[in-house]
């Protein structure tokens, strides 16, 4: 099935924080992206979830950053293949959207999962080009392609998508307008899914935890309420929601021994341990 596809908007950088956002991750050639996806050459941009095999901080010591960044690689793939096990029901025939893309693992992933089309759209040009480039490499770019486009304004069509995730790209955008546009891009029971970081509202905002991560990557992390406020107004039902927290204090506990740590990991674990941030998953059909 073959779907014509409307022009992107013109002006994709609609605001100077999104210029801010967008320029960032253009500049953005962190070891802890990259040298997780040199391992198989699936790139990803999120965290990682599961049982740590430990026995990696065993062994000969000149191999032991090896064998970290291989763990965090293979914690980090099995977050995506827990996201993509929320899509449903997904043909060939069908198309989903990577909204917030990264440098594209997730879009691979669910290729050769479901063998079906995927648009991955990023608001960072350098992203998209390093992303493209791989799915050229694969053998899979008639399939999978990644544009430079606005999440909030993508200019595909109403109703053309079975599917939609973003994966720890929430907190860049308002959640109402977000919500709007993949309502609109949903066909009727399509699916949407989220793995996302939140804010526990019942400790009354943001932590101190909480906004050293915000000011880091430059975000704005949403309260656990805005998200099922924003889906119910545009008619996203939720109908799976999953604590992944305990699930992701593991890999942070990895990632703080690790040669790519960043300094962020402290926070991380402060945050989650304290209970004032959690890591959700949540799916919801379009209605």
């Amino acid at each position: 099935m073959t779907i014509a596809r409307t022009p992107a908007p013109t002006k994709v950088l609609r605001t100077e924080y999104q210029k801010s956002v967008a320029s960032y991750w253009n500049k953005e050639k962190d070891p802890v992206n990259l040298r997780l996806g040199d391992v198989d050459g699936l790139y990803h941009h999120h965290y990682g979830i599961g049982e740590v095999d430990w026995s990696v901080l065993e062994g000969p010591a000149d191999t032991r950053d090896e064998r970290i960044i291989a763990e965090m690689h293979r914690l980090e793939t099995a977050q995506a293949d827990v996201l993509l096990d929320h899509l449903g029901d997904v043909k060939p025939d069908d198309r989903l959207l990577d909204a917030g893309c990264g440098r594209g693992g997730s879009s691979i992933m669910a290729n050769a999962r479901f063998g079906c089309h995927v648009d991955g759209i990023s608001i960072s040009e350098k992203q998209v080009e390093f992303a493209n480039r791989e799915a050229d490499r694969r053998g899979v770019a008639d399939r999978v392609r990644y544009h430079f486009r606005n999440m909030l304004d993508t200019g595909f069509e109403t109703g053309s998508r079975k599917g939609i995730w973003n994966n720890e790209s929430t907190m860049y955008v308002d959640l109402f307008e977000l919500f709007a546009e993949h309502a609109r891009q949903l066909e009727f029971g399509g699916r949407y899914v989220t793995i996302t970081g939140c804010y526990n509202d019942v400790t009354g905002g943001r932590s101190k935890a909480v906004a050293q991560i915000d000011q880091h990557y430059t975000c704005n992390i949403h309260p656990r309420s805005q998200y099922f406020k924003a889906m119910t107004a545009n008619g996203l039902v939720p109908i799976s929601v999953v604590d992944l927290t305990p699930d992701t204090i593991p890999y942070w506990e990895l990632r703080e021994k690790s040669s790519v740590a960043t300094g962020i990991e402290g926070p991380f674990l402060d945050a989650y341990r304290e209970g004032s941030f959690h890591y959700l998953l949540i799916a919801a059909d379009r209605v």
